[in-house]
Order: structure tokens, then C-alpha cells, then sequence
């Protein structure tokens, strides 16, 4: 069984090169892997092994400047999750393209996920889900505006282009771990919106620690591994993932005459010109061949939370 810790946490990092060849070695010593994204703003990031593994990598995550505060939601696959253990530099460990946004500085108001309920169903509340089109198409939270974003650097343009659609409205926004209400409230703080809330510990946490008969979501949740989407109680959703274009699919979507698999899907099919679907192709048969030599070759890896 492996364990799945999907982390963040937002601490200055004067110089976060000097930190990536320390917790490089020590992911590939301990049998961990997934992708792990440091910036002078923090650390974010998924990563899986065993429970030994992880528990090492948490301590020593915990250990750098600043970080003693760090939180981080768990699951567990019968499967490796991911084929490599990869740590990156950023500029932004999730990107907003905002260099005011500071959410060490300040954020909005935490929600805990048994008071979410409550104040999103408030009538002078309006619920945004800051994550991402593609995320939001598969499930979200009841009455919730979907921006519908293709990333997270177009929530600010999208926000000027709507913020009088919300004038004395008390604002609520969500996403999968948090790490996206950090900025999004910080930004909203910075624009002079004075009642800002967002649910703490993401959709996860919601999904781990309230009864589904209790519940305001409705479908699944997007996660950035192997297992594609979770429903309540973090158990595995039905959903695929095309690695043509990286959207979730279900398993009907990959009856239609546009699936090919490793190369495209009905969302896709006309995205995408003939050479890439040849390259598309090779990555394919490169990953067969990878597999039959017995190595781990997985598509996904983690990004925003």
C-alpha cells in the first residue's frame, strides 16, 4: 500500500536551490516519488511511497525555515502513483502572475469544513471555485460560480471583469487543497474586498471529514495523481485521465470513435494538429515498451492544489 500526501505551505525561501539537492536525495533514498515545487514563496507539491518514506520526507519538509506549521492531506493506492521522484524551482509554487500576492502576509478568513456548509447556503454569500474549467466540469459545490478558467493566472482578469456582479456580497471560494483560496483571497484582500472567506484544508478535507448524506458537493474531485478524481471519504472516482490533453474522462468517454488512447479524446480530438498526434503516438509506444522492460512509466503529476 502506498501512502499519497498532498502538501503546501507558504514561508519565504531566500534561496530555494540551496534546499532541492537535500530533498531530492532524500525522496530517492526512501523510496519516494511524485514532483515536488519549491519557490521563494514556499513548497507545494504530491508525492507517494511507503508509510516509513513519506513520514521522513514530512519531517524533513517540516524542518526548513519556516515550516513547522505544515499541513498536508493523505490518501492511500494500491498502486504507485507515480514513476519518478521530480523536484522543481519556480517562480510561484502555484502561478498567478500577481508579484503583490502575498499570503504570508495575509489571507481570508478559515472555513472549517463543518461551518461550510452553513455559510455558503447564506443569502448574502456568493461561492466561487477558483480552480480550473476542466476540474470544476466533473463536480463542485452547490450554487458555486464556476469562472471558467483554463488556469489559475486568469482568475484576477476574470475577477475585474465580474467584481460588481458581487457588490456587498460576502465571498466564499474553494479549491482542492487550499493553496489557490491562499492567493485568490490575499488578491481579493489587496482589491479592497472586505469580507473574504475560504474553506480550510480544500475540497479534501471536506470530502474526508464530512458524511456524504451531509454534503453540498456534488460529483467528484480532480486530483493531480493516478487516481484522476476522489468522492467522499477519498475513495477513488471512475474517472480517467487523457494524456493527449490531460482532461478527465469516463470510461464511456473511451467508447467514442475520438478516444485513441494516449493520444486524444472527444474534448480534444480537434485540438490537436497530425504531427502531434504522431508524437502523441510514439510517447505511446515508448511507455508500452517501458512497461513490458518493467519500469514504471505513469502519465500524471501533481500540479495545483
Amino acid at each position: 500500500m502506498y501512502t499519497i500526501a498532498a502538501l503546501y505551505h507558504f514561508t519565504r525561501f531566500p534561496d530555494p536551490a540551496a534546499i532541492k539537492p537535500t530533498l531530492l536525495e532524500l525522496c530517492q533514498a526512501k523510496g519516494v516519488k511524485g514532483t515536488l515545487l519549491l519557490a521563494q514563496e514556499g513548497i507545494n507539491g504530491t508525492i507517494a511511497g511507503p508509510r516509513a518514506g513519506i513520514d521522513a520526507v514530512l519531517a524533513h519538509v517540516r524542518a526548513l525555515p519556516g515550516c513547522a506549521g505544515l499541513e498536508w492531506k493523505e490518501a492511500t493506492s494500491d498502486h504507485p502513483p507515480f514513476g519518478k521522484m521530480k523536484v522543481r524551482l519556480k517562480k510561484e509554487i502555484v502561478t498567478m502572475g500577481q508579484p503583490d500576492v502575498d499570503p504570508v502576509a495575509r489571507v481570508g478568513h478559515y472555513v472549517e469544513p463543518e461551518d461550510w456548509n452553513n455559510l455558503i447556503r447564506s443569502d448574502d454569500v456568493v461561492v466561487i471555485d477558483t480552480r480550473n474549467d476542466y476540474e470544476v466540469e466533473i463536480g463542485t459545490f452547490e450554487g458555486a460560480i464556476d469562472p471558467k478558467t483554463t488556469s489559475f493566472g486568469e482568475f484576477p482578469a476574470w475577477w475585474e471583469e465580474n467584481k460588481d456582479r458581487f457588490h456587498n456580497k460576502r465571498v466564499a471560494m474553494f479549491c482542492t487543497g487550499g493553496i489557490r483560496c491562499e492567493k485568490s483571497t490575499n488578491f481579493l484582500l489587496g482589491q479592497g474586498v472586505q469580507d473574504v472567506y475560504h474553506l480550510k484544508g480544500g475540497i479534501l478535507r471536506y470530502l474526508e471529514e464530512t458524511p456524504a448524506e451531509d454534503s453540498t458537493w456534488e460529483g467528484e474531485c480532480f486530483v493531480f495523481d493516478n487516481r484522476v478524481s476522489v468522492g467522499h471519504g477519498l475513495v477513488e472516482g471512475p474517472h480517467a485521465l487523457c494524456h493527449g490533453c490531460r482532461r478527465p474522462i469516463l470510461p464511456e468517454d473511451m467508447k467514442r470513435p475520438e478516444y485513441e488512447h494516449g493520444v486524444s479524446c472527444h474534448r480534444c480530438v480537434d485540438e490537436t494538429s497530425e504531427a502531434d498526434k504522431n508524437r502523441f503516438r510514439e510517447r505511446q509506444k515508448q511507455i508500452v515498451l517501458s512497461r513490458a522492460r518493467g519500469e514504471e512509466h505513469l502519465g500524471t503529476t501533481p500540479q495545483t492544489k
